[in-house]
């Protein structure tokens, strides 16, 4: 008998290329309060549980009714308002900071704010919005390390939510995980972005032709498999100077054929046209489809 096919894990690799660390706040937020100061690679959640608030955002008002989570970035100015936001554990606010190469690309999702009902919702989500909110409501001993643990769980409780709710019409990072076929594709670049992909490879991990592989994934990610490739190897090579590897090092973990391919990305990205990066060798074919 044939063995099943391996259940197809879209999550594991998605969070180690962001890395995320996951901060609550054991305080209360007053009614009017703004948010504090914005971190450009910050998401903030806030998680209401009972009664309502408005979100202000530029220009318009957001109403939320509990159970509901609001997630957004951090440096998009906004201000909450609400009569009841100062009730300890009404209003739980959290700050989740990414630190690896697909954060760019993951941040791109929250352009607008997304408000997610949470009634009926992801198991792991709803524990842990309980247990988070359990725990404010009466601190015990090793308080720090649950709240720890338990931004974690609600961490992967949002992923899991966003991923089968992407929204009716919607495109993007989300909407391809949600697509079994393209989620085979990015899950395979999440896990090995330096290997010798080519369109044919990319294709075949998804199990489509290349003309039909390439169409797809364009139309549901909004950019070419080798536009996304670029972005993450181009992160990657970030990461790697910023931590002080010298550039043969840094092209060498980013999957660059060379350090003069490298340089020249870079050259690029500080003169701020990221967008005409070169795709990665064998994935140029993918740009024409």
């Amino acid at each position: 008998m044939a063995a099943p096919p391996a259940r197809l894990d879209r999550l594991s690799a998605l969070l180690e290329g962001l890395a995320p660390t996951v901060l609550l706040d054991p305080g209360t937020a007053d009614a009017d309060g703004a948010a504090a100061a914005p971190t450009p690679e910050d998401l903030r959640l806030y998680l209401l549980t009972r009664d309502g608030m408005r979100l202000r955002l530029a220009g318009r008002t957001l109403p939320v009714h509990a159970p509901a989570m609001v997630v957004m970035r951090a440096s998009a100015p906004h201000r909450l308002e609400g009569k009841r936001l100062g009730g300890q554990g009404h209003l739980i606010r959290a700050r989740v900071r990414l630190a690896g190469p697909v954060a760019d690309l993951f941040l791109e999702e929250f352009a607008e704010p997304r408000v997610l009902s949470l009634a009926n919702d992801e198991p792991a989500l709803r524990l842990a919005v309980t247990l988070i909110e359990t725990e404010l409501g009466a601190p015990r001993c090793g308080q720090p390390a649950l709240l720890h643990r338990a931004g974690d769980i609600l961490f992967i409780g949002l992923l899991r939510h966003l991923v089968a709710h992407p929204g009716p019409g919607a495109t993007g990072l989300f909407s391809g995980l949600a697509d079994p076929r393209i989620a085979r594709a990015l899950v395979a670049m999440h896990q090995r972005p330096q290997a010798d992909w080519s369109l044919e490879r990319l294709a075949g991990e998804a199990g489509m032709s290349r003309t039909a592989f390439a169409s797809t994934f364009r139309e549901v990610m909004r950019r070419t498999p080798g536009r996304y490739l670029s972005a993450i190897r181009l992160a990657l090579a970030r990461r790697a100077v910023d931590s002080g590897k010298g550039l043969k090092e840094a092209a060498r973990v980013a999957g660059y054929g060379n350090v003069s391919a490298l340089s020249r990305a870079l050259s690029r990205a500080r003169a701020g046209s990221d967008n005409a990066d070169p795709v990665p060798d064998g994935l140029s074919a993918v740009q024409a489809v």
